[in-house]
């Protein structure tokens, strides 16, 4: 075994670095200059946050692999609530449950135990087994005087695994005349339909690839090993003509999110080649770059985003993604341009960046409370106590939140909840956020500080949900939403095209809402497929809320009628 030697401890400062990088930019280029380079660059971007006052190695591994959680007993720990800290409505327990309150604690599974109830299986096929020999009214077997009834039916679940795309060869028997030479060939079976692909495969494709981000390359090979090859770019044509046909889907989607009473708009990071690099500047060259790539800023914006909208209306929620170089308030922007002008103007929720407004439409808008509260679990490891203030604060007004919708209480009536409820305590902790800055208890420019003139400098817009009926506390529905983005850009790392780009924004945006509204997105870019003539006809009724199992009927019978 090699000896190995301690490493030999250089010191460099920046205008070292800086000399040293100048030298590898004339050097020859190859990936080994490459590598060195990005090596100093992490070095440097590390020494910076190192440098920076009140980074801790808490703080800093935080910063690089993000925090597991800020839950504030993770945050400031449990039992330390202080003597002054608000109480938050409690909800009043049942007789039921004040009686056998022990026992369902001691029979309720811990969390994380991994069981399901048979509910859960609610896309599982149902089997009836019918008793052998026994039927309601029969005689008792055991007993000759008694009489058998019904009872709810035992239950047994059986799991099997399969390829995501199976497959089907009919092998048609042929028969030839050996005098004529007539060749005689057994007809296909009804069910075989006419194309080779039916469309539940471009269903499962668009779910595998922008619903859980498996890529195409690594579909292709999971399928070979199955013995049913599904090549990638078979996958993307597949794809590509789907988004033909269900594109009007698409389009009636963002008309009726432009009609929400509250939506919620964020941004996050996405590559797309053709508008990178010496892609980007090759087009610009010839002439052929995209209009998208000179919006408003020109050549000079070089940022690409994926913005997510969410729009939320009499219980129905729908997301929207978009991706270029457009900001999120630019393509909210967009996106409001289709709302009727007899409406007022939405709730727009959002972090306090200037680039998540739309410049052209009015919008009320909230700023994040989560986003106020996160900089204070940031730097709460420094200023505990004052931190463990401002967080049971806020703690109690999530609580309270979760209470009206438990109540499931109307937008008006929340309001007013929350206006008897948090609005005290909101006000006394805006007059103790004052007072640390006013009467110099906290340093101004230390990163308590800062956050508490965060909070302080968009107090009104945070407090937007003590004032407007349906203001949401907070951004998470759309960071949420984000993450279908962030787990394609992990898995498939860019879009080769805008038009990549487009197609991935359809699929994504088809797919979380009906999530977000409990619908099957399987089966509803199944039945898109299947009914893309009508889908163009009548889209306003091919939305994930519908019922389409209703229209279908009526269309039957129009049908039959006809």
């Amino acid at each position: 075994m090699t000896k190995r030697t301690e490493p030999k401890i250089v010191e460099l400062n920046a205008e070292q670095l800086q000399k040293i990088l100048q030298y590898l930019e004339s050097a020859p280029k190859g990936k080994e200059c490459e590598i060195i380079k990005a090596i100093i660059e992490s070095y440097a971007y590390l020494t910076d946050l190192v440098g920076k006052k009140g980074i801790t190695i808490g703080r800093l591994q935080k910063m690089l692999f993000g925090a597991s959680t800020e839950k504030t007993k993770t945050v400031i720990g449990e039992g330390t609530d202080s003597p002054t800290s608000p109480a938050p409505v409690e909800e009043p327990a049942s007789e039921s449950t004040q009686e056998t309150g022990s026992e369902n604690e001691a029979a309720k599974p811990h969390k994380g135990h991994g069981r399901n109830g048979v509910d859960a299986y609610h896309g599982a096929q149902k089997i009836s087994v019918p008793h052998p020999f026994l039927k309601a009214g029969d005689d008792c077997p055991d007993c000759p005087q008694g009489k058998v009834y019904q009872m709810p039916p035992g239950v047994l679940i059986r799991i099997v695994g399969q390829a995501p795309v199976q497959a089907k060869v009919y092998q048609l028997k042929k028969l030839r005349c050996h005098l004529c030479g007539k060749i005689f060939t057994a007809p296909a079976p009804e069910d075989t339909g006419s194309q080779k692909y039916d469309a539940t495969t471009g269903s499962i494709i668009g779910l595998l690839k922008y619903g859980s981000g498996l890529p195409f390359n690594r579909l292709e090979r999971l399928q070979g090993g199955f013995g049913v090859p599904l090549p990638a770019s078979t996958q993307w044509d597949l794809i590509a003509e789907m988004t033909r046909r269900i594109e009007p889907a698409h389009v009636e989607l963002i008309r009726q999110a432009a009609q929400g009473d509250v939506v919620y708009n964020d941004d996050t990071t996405v590559k797309i080649l053709d508008l990178m690099g010496k892609r980007a500047q090759q087009k610009a060259s010839t002439g052929n770059g995209s209009e998208d790539s000179t919006h408003q800023d020109g050549p000079s914006r070089t940022g690409l985003f994926t913005s997510g909208v969410v729009s939320t209306q009499r219980g129905r929620k729908i997301a929207l993604f978009f991706s270029g170089r457009k900001h999120a308030g630019e393509n909210l922007t967009d996106v409001l341009a289709e709302r009727a002008q007899a409406l007022a103007p939405p709730i727009q929720m959002c972090d306090a960046l200037s680039r998540n407004l739309p410049a052209e439409l009015e919008t009320i808008v909230a700023n994040c409370l989560a986003h106020g509260r996160r900089r204070f679990v940031d730097v709460a490891e420094h200023f505990p106590e004052p931190c463990r203030h401002v967080l049971q604060a806020l703690k109690v007004i999530y609580q309270n939140d979760a209470v009206a919708r438990k109540r499931e209480l109307s937008p008006k009536e929340r309001l007013r909840f929350h206006q008897a409820q948090s609005g005290s305590i909101m006000e006394n902790l805006q007059t103790w956020l004052k007072r640390q800055l006013e009467d110099r208890l906290v340093e101004p420019n230390s990163p308590l500080g800062e956050a508490i003139t965060y909070m302080l400098k968009h107090w009104e817009k945070l407090t937007l949900f003590l004032r407007k009926p349906g203001a949401p506390l907070d951004n998470n529905i759309c960071e949420r939403a984000l993450k279908k983005a962030i787990l394609h850009r992990k898995n498939s790392l860019f879009y080769k095209t805008l038009n990549g780009a487009h197609v991935g924004d359809l699929f994504m945006s088809l797919i979380h809402t009906c999530l977000l509204n409990s619908a099957d997105p399987f089966d509803y870019l199944t039945e898109l497929q299947q009914n893309a003539d009508d889908l163009s006809a009548n889209t306003q009724h091919w939305m994930p809320w519908s019922d389409r199992k209703t229209l279908k009927t009526a269309a039957a019978k129009a049908d039959t009628a006809g």
